[in-house]
């Protein structure tokens, strides 16, 4: 999940906000799935609910209606921020965009390859390659945010640059990989829909019900298509036109009424949808099994190797430069950082996978690669500013 860029002083806390209120979802539903309240919390994201207009319906588990409904707004945000940190932002340029596009291609591929690497043989787990591959931006800020002066801003910059191919890197793959049985004439008239957008987008239509209409029209088709309905956020979000007009733009307009439902509202609810696995007998044999090894292998391991050996590698090829005010040792901290993968990850395991038994292996190894990579990454920071005398306030 992306996020407005941090002020370059570390004053701004938005990050901060938005990674205690994911967290304490989280732990949430951690606490309720582990307690009386468990069945009545399982009972209640398997309800079924339906929207109906006429002979034409939708009828979906709570659940689902969240990982496809809720989270279409969530990436529509994300592919608001894709058009414009391309256009405009750190990704706008081949110089700037260098480094973090070579850290996220790196940082992708390898926590990848060695899930793989753990599961292979196993063709049913190997769905779940692309899990760990994801950065969580809303706890990586939030951390930052909490480590202020410690981590330079342009390591900050850097990570949400990272973070944002690393997301539309996650939108490639679910779109080719996570695809269910295609319905051509559906995807035909989502198809429509997308070209609909695009001649808002040429004609530089300002009026967001058109985009709303449109949109609606898309998602309902791409969901009926067989090909994951949260594409079709994305779509709406790299049609609207960033175009000022009086200082404004409906791109920016959007992004910044949607941000706070996204990072207060939604991707909460979306973390006490998914993060609630039962303790239960969790035993060291439980933590052992493949697609945990695997999930938790990559996030903190493969994400650090990934993201910092090529950052490494182009910085000493010349092809990128070192951020400023960075050091090796503080770049391979954020590397660190990186592995903290939380909402991507569970999405792309309830995509992979819809056996309750594989996907608690599959939380469990997000939840603790992520707070693995977290406290480490924490604690990395910490003792390079004890030794370098950087004073702790914001």
């Amino acid at each position: 999940m992306t996020a407005e860029a941090p002020a370059s002083d570390g004053s701004d806390n938005s990050g901060l906000y938005g990674g205690v209120v994911l967290g304490l979802a989280a732990m949430a539903a951690l606490i309720v799935a582990n307690s009386p309240l468990g069945p009545q919390y399982e009972a209640l994201l398997r309800t079924t609910g339906e929207v109906r207009i006429g002979s034409i319906g939708l009828s979906k588990t709570v659940d689902h209606w969240i990982n496809d409904g809720l989270m279409a707004v969530f990436f529509l945000l994300v592919g608001l921020e894709i058009k414009r940190e391309a256009l405009e932002g750190p990704l706008s340029s081949a110089k700037q965009a260098a480094l973090p596009v070579i850290a996220a291609f790196g940082g992708f591929v390898t926590p990848a390859a060695i899930f793989a690497a753990v599961n292979w043989g196993d063709a049913h787990a190997l769905r779940g390659w692309a899990i760990p591959a994801a950065t969580d931006i809303a706890f990586a800020l939030g951390v930052c945010a909490m480590l202020g002066r410690k981590v330079p801003a342009s390591l900050k910059i850097f990570l949400m640059a990272l973070a944002i191919i690393d997301d539309l890197m996650a939108i490639i793959v679910i779109a080719i990989f996570y695809t269910a049985d295609l319905s051509i004439m559906a995807l035909a008239l989502g198809g429509i829909g997308v070209g609909a957008l695009a001649v808002l987008n040429l004609l530089d239509v300002r009026r967001p019900s058109f985009y709303l209409i449109a949109g609606l029209f898309t998602w309902v088709c791409v969901l009926k298509s067989g090909v994951h309905a949260t594409l079709a956020g994305v779509a709406v979000g790299l049609a609207m036109p960033l175009t000022r007009h009086d200082g404004h733009s409906l791109l920016e307009d959007t992004e910044h009424a949607l941000r706070p439902w996204v990072i207060f509202a939604i991707v909460p609810i979306f973390a006490f949808a998914n993060a609630g696995v039962s303790l239960h007998g969790l035993t060291l044999s439980k933590l052992a099994e493949p697609i945990t090894v695997g999930t938790i292998a990559g996030l903190f391991v493969g994400k650090q190797i990934g993201v910092f050996g090529s950052s490494l590698l182009a910085i000493r090829l010349g092809l990128a430069a070192m951020p400023e005010g960075a050091t090796t040792a503080k770049l391979y901290a954020i590397a660190i950082l990186t592995g903290i993968g939380f909402t991507m990850s569970l999405f792309i395991g309830t995509l992979a996978f819809d056996d309750e038994v594989v996907l608690k292996q599959v939380r469990l190894g997000v939840l603790a690669a992520s707070l693995l990579s977290g406290i480490v990454a924490a604690l990395l920071f910490a003792a390079l500013s004890r030794s370098n005398g950087v004073p702790a306030s914001r």
